[in-house]
């Protein structure tokens, strides 16, 4: 502000309240400079997550729901962003790299699991969740326990999904294999008895069997043969990683992560394995 004789700022300073109490002033509300007040400010932070996986990842009309989309909302509101700064956007698997490479989200949180081979493209704040996979049975199928009761026994997977191969390769070499497009079908197929048994991460089995038209009719057997580190991902020059890894370890020592799990998935009765989760973050790299 420029400096004004004495005699002129009693006058100035009444003519500023006036215009103040009208609305006159052009400055934007909260700073005069311009800079923004929050982590958010008046930014959009665009998020990928699943729209198609109930309990962790799911779009129903303007509604997002699951396990994945809360801790992101979670997440996003300790970086500073309101509910109305949040675009989420679909991240299908196969997509998952080139959105973050290309800009077009700026974090995804969407079963992702962390590995060496993604890291060359893309980096990992979390993990948020350990996941292993496991099988959904019917609820009162008490002859599985694990992947070697498969033998000669009928299994669903999605098409093209490595989850129900490495049963064949590891466990249950005569294992039948029915593939369909999606778990949901799977979940079909096995309410009407034509599988025995569905495999895929079991935090997926568990938002399945947890959706209303599933409830008391399967079970996650609790009997994970895998582990699959979910983390967030991002960009590689992102300058979020380690702020992300705070407010994860925040929202599990408050038990907001807890909570969180609960509300989407324990309906089904399943249980997150005690010796993996909730998980430790990873420095980020």
């Amino acid at each position: 502000m420029r400096r004004r004789t004495v005699g002129s700022a009693a006058a100035l300073a009444a003519l500023a309240l006036t215009l103040t109490a009208c609305g006159g002033s052009d400055e934007p509300a909260g700073d005069a400079g311009g800079e923004e007040t929050s982590a958010g400010g008046g930014e959009t932070i665009r998020i990928g997550i699943k729209f198609d996986q109930p309990g962790l990842g799911f779009k129903d009309g303007d509604d997002y729901t699951g396990f994945d989309v809360d801790i992101a909302r979670a997440v996003a509101e300790k970086l500073g962003y309101g509910e109305d700064q949040i675009e989420f956007v679909e991240s299908p698997s196969k997509q998952r790299e080139n959105l973050l490479q290309t800009g077009q989200v700026d974090m995804i949180f969407a079963t992702y699991s962390i590995t060496d081979e993604r890291k060359e493209s893309v980096a990992f704040a979390g993990p948020y969740f350990v996941a292993g996979q496991d099988l959904l049975v019917a609820a009162d199928d008490d002859s599985i326990s694990g992947p070697e009761d498969l033998e000669g026994k009928n299994l669903c997977s999605v098409t093209g999904s490595t989850s129900a191969q490495r049963i064949k390769d590891e466990y249950a070499a005569g294992t039948n294999l029915l593939e369909q497009p999606s778990y949901a079908e799977c979940v079909t197929a096995l309410t009407s008895g034509a599988v025995d048994a569905v495999t895929t991460d079991d935090i997926i089995l568990a938002g399945l069997a947890a959706q209303p038209a599933n409830e008391g009719k399967v079970k996650v057997v609790g009997n994970p043969f895998s582990e699959e580190n979910y983390g967030v991902g991002l960009p590689q020059d992102n300058e979020r990683c380690e702020d992300i890894n705070t407010a994860i370890t925040e929202l599990i020592e408050d038990g907001t992560w807890q909570q969180i799990l609960d509300d989407n998935v324990g309906v089904s009765g399943y249980q997150a394995n005690e010796e993996l989760n909730p998980p430790e973050v990873q420095a980020c790299a």
